[in-house]
């Protein structure tokens, strides 16, 4: 790093003294910085990497299990990591691809320029590292994800020449994350470094197969290193001459408000002729697609109806179709060699078909699909009964409601966005939060 920085290698040493900082992306999906800031009960600063991006100016106990979490109004994120989307310049309308996205804070930042249009797969090679990413997608309420978990080379089997971003935010050696997390400091060594190169340089080969021409790719690690960083760059321009760069750029914690990144633009050569995006129709492919992914049979209809009219309002016209035993909500347009491609979650869950009933899921009330829903239980933040629903329990309803809104299934919502759901059954409402999503306290 002296040679590096040279004159500023002591201003960057000297952060390593002060506390890391931290910060969060306002997920505009849901509502607008100027809202949020309305709503927030914490001090934060303006982020200068995003112009959704906040910084946090005092201890925040308890975020991540805070009611304005749970609604997916904001998602906990590195300010100087921010800048990958930022540089991104994704558009709504686009095809998206988060090769190893993990996570979830550079998909979600993706989703929310999309802004519902255009299709973002999410890819994450560890199952386990996926089911937290869809859950994390479902949160913050995208609808217009894919959730993988393949190799990147299945990915660009699968899906040449098909998007208009790769965004590749890749494993590294952490040196980012030296003042936040002492176990990178553990971690760390020379060979890891050299070897997180080669790991880069191989998922760089498949990401450039994805790129439509006329697309760009955009590499970002939060380590320091020239090998993982200009050196993953100069090799991959040298092997692959339809790219050219961008843009480079280098964060380190003396020169932002955050703890460093780095991130570079690539494009390819070429304007986007989309339908040979993909290659030809695999028939294998094709009848995966239609065997997994279908529209609700007649045997369907009537559950599907059933849940519709009782808890939402103008439905009709939602496009919904079936995969596997599940109903989903699927309001984009997909290629079929999708479907080749392990998949944690298609779209929104709607609903789980078990003995010809629909059971309905929580990502259908947390999605940002601007339905509007026969009756809602809104509560303050700090509401004595938000905070019971949310330890899993049920909650009284009047008894007006619960003549007209009985067997309905309804969002409870904090300042008017959603948390969970329950049914009116009884006198009450009963609750559907999942198991695992329940919370003891946020205070």
């Amino acid at each position: 790093m002296k040679t590096v920085l040279g004159e500023e290698f002591d201003a960057f040493i000297a952060q390593y003294d002060l506390p890391p900082v931290r910060g969060l992306r306002v997920n505009t999906l849901r509502l607008s910085k100027e809202r949020f800031l309305e709503l927030s009960p914490w001090k934060v600063g303006r982020s200068e990497t995003l112009d959704e991006g906040l910084v946090l100016l005092e201890e925040a106990e308890h975020i991540g299990t805070h009611p304005y979490h749970i609604a997916g109004l904001f998602y906990m994120q590195e300010p100087s990591a921010m800048s990958v989307i930022a540089e991104a310049g994704i558009e709504p309308g686009m095809k998206v691809l988060d090769l190893c996205a993990a996570p979830g804070g550079k998909s979600g930042g993706a989703a929310a320029r999309l802004r519902g249009k255009g299709l973002l797969v999410s890819n994450e090679i560890v199952p386990s590292r996926a089911k937290q990413l869809a859950r994390n997608l479902e949160r913050l309420g995208v609808t217009n994800a894919v959730v993988t978990s393949a190799h990147p080379d299945a990915v660009a089997n699968a899906l040449p020449g098909y998007f208009d971003r790769v965004i590749v935010d890749a494993p590294c050696s952490g040196e980012g994350m030296f003042r936040k997390d002492p176990q990178a400091i553990a971690e760390w060594s020379l060979e890891h470094v050299a070897s997180c190169a080669v790991r880069q340089r191989a998922i760089m080969e498949s990401a450039a197969r994805c790129v439509a021409p006329g697309g760009k790719l955009i590499y970002s690690t939060c380590t320091f290193s020239q090998e993982e960083n200009e050196g993953v760059i100069e090799g991959f321009l040298s092997d692959h001459p339809d790219f050219s760069p961008e843009m480079t750029r280098r964060l380190y914690p003396h020169t932002c408000t955050g703890e460093g990144h780095f991130a570079a633009r690539l494009v390819r050569s070429g304007s986007l002729d989309r339908s040979a995006a993909v290659g030809r129709k695999d028939e294998r492919n094709a009848a995966k697609k239609s065997s997994a992914l279908r529209l609700p049979d007649k045997s369907l209809e009537r559950p599907v109806r059933e849940f519709l009219s009782a808890s939402v309002e103008n439905a009709s016209a939602l496009p919904l179709c079936v995969y596997g035993q599940k109903l989903v909500y699927c309001p984009f347009e997909y290629p079929d060699e999708l479907a080749s491609l392990p998949i944690v979650s298609f779209g929104v869950e709607v609903g789980e078909f078990t003995k010809g009933r629909l059971r309905p899921s929580h990502a259908f009330f947390m999605a940002a699909h601007g339905l509007g829903y026969r009756k809602c239980f809104d509560f303050a933040p700090d509401d004595p009964l938000l905070l019971s629903f949310l330890g899993g329990n049920t909650l009284p309803v009047s008894e007006s409601d619960a003549e007209e809104f009985s067997g309905c299934f309804c969002p409870v919502t904090v300042s008017g966005f959603a948390v969970g759901f329950g049914k009116v059954s009884d006198g009450q409402l009963k609750n559907h939060l999942p198991r695992g999503l329940t919370v003891g306290s946020y205070r």
